[in-house]
């Protein structure tokens, strides 16, 4: 069996499912949108890089509400959402030039929410032939960009119109 050091998702296992506050709600509150990945604020959502993300340019679409579904999110916040996701889409296409995008949202943990509580949706660029040995045998990704360059990347992106 091979061991891969992977010291940054020690903070990942430690604190998933801990309770406490939503990470979404805490990171909605704060003004430092580097630190905690905002990558742009509209008025009822945010747009945030995933933290463990599975490809580079991995981000959420994020209410400000904290609800757990769509039949509970504002008009307003709704509309917002899917228009943010057209601009995300639109970002993702011009940064990273993807062969397509995978936008989704899972609503309930057993749906494969990891923050069921807080409805977000997901968009992750996708490359043909970026499922290799170490996605489908290792479980692994390969991720050649840091958060703090596809942070600047986007939030340029976003700033830019």
């Amino acid at each position: 069996m091979d061991y891969l050091w992977t010291p940054w998702r020690y903070q990942y296992v430690t604190t998933s499912g801990g309770g406490g506050d939503c990470v979404f709600c805490a990171v909605a509150r704060g003004t430092d949108d580097r630190a905690s990945l905002v990558v742009h604020r509209a008025r009822h959502n945010f747009v945030i890089l995933n933290r463990y993300p599975y490809t580079n340019g991995h981000v959420m679409v994020v209410p400000v509400e904290h609800v757990p579904s769509l039949g509970e999110l504002s008009e307003e916040a709704l509309t917002e959402m899917m228009l943010l996701a057209r601009d995300v889409e639109r970002h993702l296409r011009a940064l990273y030039r993807p062969d397509g995008i995978n936008m989704g949202l899972n609503i309930g943990r057993a749906a494969g929410a990891g923050i069921a509580e807080h409805v977000h949706m997901h968009a992750l660029p996708r490359w043909i032939g970026d499922t290799n040995f170490m996605t489908a045998t290792a479980e692994t990704r390969i991720l050649p960009e840091a958060l703090e360059t596809t942070w600047e990347r986007l939030h340029a992106g976003f700033a830019a119109g």
